[in-house]
């Protein structure tokens, strides 16, 4: 017995041909160009602190701190004054994440807020002042 073939609808061949074509993009391969291996005293020059030294970081400087009760910071508008708790000689505190790192007073700058350091404190691996005092 011959058999015959039905035509397939248009619909049909058309999600065969799109499921095909998918696949043979799945199976396409793409060549890479690698570049040679730099010399270990390279790679070790290049693996320290000089990939870090671009890296920036957020710097957040505090100049008081308060509590309000949520009454209060509900009346707050513009011109209401908020009383912080430090005076205004006591030098600011710097951080990078929560970590301070620095104090420091402020000063203006071609018509800028700027910070001149007085103190530096190191910083523990976890990110912690060691003089957190």
């Amino acid at each position: 017995m011959a058999q015959t073939q039905t035509p397939e609808a248009p619909e049909q061949q058309t999600t065969e041909q799109q499921t095909a074509e998918q696949q043979n993009d799945k199976q396409k391969v793409q060549t890479a160009e690698l570049s040679e291996a730099q010399s270990g005293t390279q790679a070790a020059a290049q693996s320290g602190i000089e990939l870090l030294l671009d890296i920036t970081l957020p710097i957040t400087v505090t100049l008081g701190n308060t509590e309000l009760p949520i009454q209060q910071v509900l009346q707050l508008s513009p011109g209401s004054i908020v009383r912080l708790d430090k005076s205004i000689d006591a030098p600011v505190e710097l951080y990078i994440k929560n970590a301070k790192f620095a104090t420091g007073s402020v000063v203006v700058v071609n018509g800028k807020f700027g910070i001149r350091i007085k103190e530096l404190f190191s910083v523990d691996s976890e990110g912690l002042a060691a003089n957190n005092g």
